[in-house]
């Protein structure tokens, strides 16, 4: 069965109205349900992991300053959100939600997360609407609970996951891999195991070769046993912070040619959704349902 973490603190209104982001999060299990893709026993609310699987990739310093809401004005900034206790409630839920479908996943071969995928967030702070690294949480706990021997973190998001590469990017029972826009934020990059930086306009058919090249290539030089999937859909043309040119049916491809990946290697994959910002989001909605319907297809 395909398991899938939700939480109504996903979708939780933050103060002042602040909602940019989080509509997308409440809309894309109601289109699931609606269109028959999933029902009610596929969903799962995650629980609040313990704070020493936190403390495993963060800094006990910065994670008392977001207990206590300690943050400064200009680190705040960086993360996007205006800072509160249910804002830091949501973001264990997130990383909760990620760290318990990796287990899921290593039962069904595949699962996924309606939210995650906060690959901006350092060991020591926040940035770009990331607060917890819930990759490099996952990660960690997988290779420390003896769960996976080689982690594969396959970020398709359209930011470089700089966060996540500067946790794991020196680990070498860590494979990370962005791909990503060149000029795109964030505009200091980081060094992950591999990054393939992408001019603006690039659009589906040199994408997905790519993108096919850059995961021969890492199959060749490492050999995973747990996969984690950032796929953000914020590649797309419509995307106002994107830069990139793809179609719909181009990010339905780059999914499938990942978890085709996955599946034929019989290699586990949870998957997080990470970044969206089209105007319409009816767009985001759509780019993020297909991953959901391939897992179906593919897996069960």
């Amino acid at each position: 069965m395909l398991k899938i973490a939700f939480s109504s603190l996903y979708s939780h209104p933050l103060p002042s109205g602040h909602r940019f982001p989080m509509e997308k999060y409440e809309l894309l299990p109601e289109q699931l349900l609606y269109e028959g893709t999933v029902n009610d026993e596929n969903f799962f609310v995650p629980g609040m992991i313990d704070e020493r699987w936190i403390l495993n990739t963060h800094s006990k310093e910065y994670l008392e300053k977001l207990k206590t809401l300690q943050l400064s004005k200009s680190e705040i900034r960086a993360t996007g959100f205006p800072l509160s206790h249910v804002l830091i409630e949501r973001e264990i839920n997130i990383l909760s939600g990620s760290v318990e479908a990796a287990l899921f996943a290593k039962e069904f071969g595949i699962a996924m997360n309606i939210a995650g995928g906060t690959h901006h967030a350092f060991a020591d702070r926040g940035e770009g609407f990331c607060l917890l690294n819930d990759l490099a949480i996952t990660a960690n706990y997988l290779l420390e609970n003896q769960l996976a021997q080689k982690v594969l973190v396959i970020d398709l998001d359209v930011h470089q996951g700089n966060g996540t590469a500067a946790i794991l990017g020196k680990r070498q029972n860590v494979f990370t891999f962005s791909m990503h826009g060149d000029k795109n934020y964030p505009h200091r990059k980081e060094q992950s195991h591999l990054d393939c930086a992408l001019p603006d306009k690039t659009g589906d058919e040199v994408y997905l070769a790519k993108l096919k090249a850059c995961l021969d290539q890492i199959l060749v030089q490492f050999q995973p046993d747990f996969i984690l999937y950032q796929c953000g859909v914020d590649v797309l043309e419509s995307d106002q912070l994107g830069r990139l040119s793809m179609t719909i049916g181009g990010v339905r491809e780059r999914d499938k040619t990942v978890l085709n990946v996955a599946k034929s290697l019989k290699i586990p994959i949870m998957c997080c959704m990470g970044g969206g910002y089209s105007k319409r989001v009816s767009h985001i909605v759509e780019a993020h349902t297909q991953v959901f319907r391939l897992a179906q297809e593919m897996y069960f």
